[in-house]
């Protein structure tokens, strides 16, 4: 009797692997993508810093520089949509490592160049690389981590960006001052290579939409390119955010290309003590403030429509007046101050980039969604990039260091009207939760 009501009892309930997985697991895919976005930054940044070693040796004027610095973004922003689109429909995992290995070899052939053509072909070829990195990272990553924790994961991830470029900029200088420019580049790739191949055995793939739906949307088919393009674009809030980012990356853009060159130019610092404050101060700053804002903007979140979007406001709105300051400043103390607090506002506005993009754009459509956001980001910052070289070189001033201070200080508005656009999400997001009660009610 015992037997057979031990053969009718049921089974006690066990949770499906797709959950067991997600709680045990989700955090090491944050820690594992950090180290791959870590060489991501490090690897676009190593050829910032030595700007000034690479116009003694060839003879590059600003605008060639700029030429160099921009390559990579243009490409980067123009591929940035197949990246997204291929992300939706291809395994993440593959497109993640894949890019890693395409872009920490094109890493190494940059110190094989030795003309203009050469290093601008490279730097494309980069940029085609490291486009399909965030799209496919950022929406694996959100398949792992739901609403409650999605802001603090990505932040997280996020503080990659910011230590990948200060050791960029930092250890390439180092390299160029003490022994030649082209070792970084051997280095960062050759160190890309390996954590690529040591990762094709550690990172799974997720089904997608598990966080919020237990897998269910695997079950449905892909997204036709109108039907992706429709979920982004039917709202206005993420062609707002994307135009922010805009805003926001052209200011940053002109800080991860020209910082280190201005340094040397203005304040006299050598080459390697520039790749570092160039970096440093804003940038630490930037990797401390990041999950510090992406623990906030859950919690908000939480309390109040548009939460994620206010914190990004709060960093562009505040950081405006220092992105002035540090392109005015005339004394050291001044500058550092300048960047450390800008590094900080950047933090809050960065830890909602993606966070807040996905909470207006479905899961099947969400690497497209980024996709999206980095062209238009990216291109403001090959604009901003450019556009900076050409006020150095053709400003009102006669010195090059004056015209940089005035480009840098003009960074301010771009911040604000950055924050405004902003603004507008967050009043968008209040209607429309106003209207749902009301329509409940």
């Amino acid at each position: 009797m015992t037997e057979r009501m031990a053969q009718i009892e049921p089974a006690p309930k066990i949770a499906p692997p797709v959950l067991r997985e997600r709680a045990s697991y989700k955090w090491w895919v944050v820690f594992m993508l950090w180290f791959v976005c870590f060489f991501n930054y490090a690897d676009r940044q190593a050829i910032f810093s030595v700007f000034p070693a690479l116009e003694r040796e060839f003879g590059f004027d600003k605008f060639q520089l700029g030429l160099i610095g921009s390559a990579f973004m243009w490409v980067y922003a123009l591929g940035a949509p197949l990246a997204g689109y291929i992300g939706d429909r291809a395994r993440r995992k593959d497109l993640i490592l894949g890019g890693c290995l395409f872009w920490s070899f094109v890493t190494v052939t940059t110190g094989w160049c030795g003309k203009l053509w050469q290093f601008v072909t490279v730097r494309a070829l980069e940029g085609f690389g490291e486009t399909f990195y965030f799209p496919a990272s950022v929406s694996l990553t959100s398949d792992y981590h739901g609403p409650a924790t999605r802001s603090r994961a990505l932040s997280f991830h996020q503080s990659g960006v910011y230590l990948g470029t200060i050791a960029g900029s930092w250890f390439g200088a180092w390299l160029a001052d003490s022994y030649n420019w082209r070792l970084g580049f051997y280095c960062f790739g050759g160190a890309g290579l390996l954590l690529a191949l040591l990762l094709f055995g550690l990172l799974r793939e997720p089904r997608r939409g598990q966080s919020e739906s237990n897998g269910a949307l695997a079950l449905e088919p892909p997204l036709s390119v109108r039907e992706t393009l429709r979920a982004v674009g039917r709202r206005p809030a993420p062609l707002l955010l994307m135009a922010a980012f805009f805003a926001a990356n052209s200011v940053a853009g002109v800080f991860l290309a020209w910082t280190p060159t201005f340094l040397v130019e203005k304040f006299g610092f050598d080459m390697a003590k520039a790749g570092l404050y160039g970096t440093a101060f804003i940038h630490l700053s930037s990797a401390a403030s990041v999950p510090l804002a992406g623990c906030l903007a859950d919690s908000v979140a939480r309390r109040f429509a548009g939460g994620r979007v206010m914190i990004q406001a709060l960093g562009l709105l505040v950081g405006a007046g220092f992105v002035v300051l540090v392109g005015l400043a005339a004394m050291t103390a001044t500058l550092i101050l300048g960047m450390v607090a800008f590094g900080f506002c950047k933090g809050f506005y960065d830890s909602g980039i993606f966070a807040s993009l996905y909470d207006t754009v479905e899961p099947r459509a969400r690497s497209t969604a980024a996709g999206l956001m980095n062209t238009v980001g990216w291109a403001g910052g090959a604009i901003g990039t450019m556009a900076f070289g050409a006020a150095a070189n053709y400003g009102r001033y006669e010195s090059p260091a004056e015209n940089m201070s005035e480009a840098i200080a003009w960074g301010g508005c771009v911040y604000l009207i950055g924050a405004a656009l902003l603004v507008v999400v967050i009043v968008l997001a209040r209607r429309d939760r106003l209207a749902a009660k009301q329509h409940v009610a």
